[in-house]
């Protein structure tokens, strides 16, 4: 292959979207497109919490963070399996923290989420807690016929939980979240043999993930140290910002 014939964006851009399944290797480990590839988003902090924080520890200046997010990995899968027929992705958001947010901002950002499903035309499902979140995974469709076959969350996390309302409702803490002792009421059986999971959120690969494959049997990547979304507005997913940082499942 002759670099030259690629930007470097395009080369970037191919690299973000190989690089969870390079550790497979083989074609045959990548997700059934048939299966059912979730996608979970959790919610933005408030700047009436966040306003007492000193500037550089600041968090979701921008209310759009993990919906960028989202809509970027959304876009990259379906232009990765384009040649193996549509990818059956569905969308699920933390709503409540975009209620409360577009309150703050003055802005519909229930519409603007909303525009994103109708532009990739992926299904959207809205959530309230963790309880939700493992609810459809059990049994948000017929998971005798229909697998779940990848999962990713984008959000605020700590090496325990996925923290989906943190700094929404109280400063620096989170009442909506999926902690690692919850994961017990998944249904191994709802996963694909072949299931890809991972999390772009902080510190999950501490303890979050080892969890995550004891109950689902599922390994998923996950972060050591922190994950920095600053610059998806230019169309680059979460990267490690941590000295320490790595990628491990």
């Amino acid at each position: 292959m002759r670099a030259s014939i690629f930007s470097q964006s395009a080369l970037i851009a191919l690299l973000v979207l190989v690089a969870p399944w390079a550790a497979e290797a083989r074609k045959d480990k990548l997700p059934d497109p048939r299966d059912e590839y979730i996608i979970v988003s959790g919610g933005p902090a408030l700047e009436k919490w966040e306003q007492y924080r000193v500037e550089n520890q600041r968090h979701d200046k921008w209310w759009g963070n993990f919906i960028r997010a989202s809509r970027i990995r959304i876009d990259q899968l379906q232009r990765y399996y384009k040649d193996q027929g549509p990818v059956n992705i569905t969308w699920m958001v933390y709503r409540p923290g975009y209620i409360s947010r577009a309150t703050e901002d003055g802005q519909p950002l229930v519409s603007f989420i909303e525009s994103v499903r109708d532009k990739y035309k992926v299904r959207l499902v809205w959530f309230d807690s963790g309880d939700d979140v493992i609810r459809y995974v059990n049994s948000g469709k017929n998971r005798s016929q229909l697998k779940v076959g990848g999962f990713e969350y984008f959000g605020h996390s700590n090496k325990y939980c996925f923290v989906f309302d943190y700094s929404n409702e109280v400063l620096g803490a989170s009442k909506a979240y999926l902690h690692q002792d919850m994961l017990s009421g998944i249904n191994k059986s709802a996963f694909a043999k072949r299931s890809f999971a991972k999390s772009w959120g902080c510190h999950t690969g501490e303890s979050f993930s080892a969890a995550f494959k004891k109950s689902t049997g599922v390994r998923m990547v996950g972060a050591i140290g922190k994950t920095d979304y600053s610059e998806v507005y230019k169309q680059v997913l979460p990267f490690l910002s941590s000295s320490y940082g790595k990628w491990t499942r």
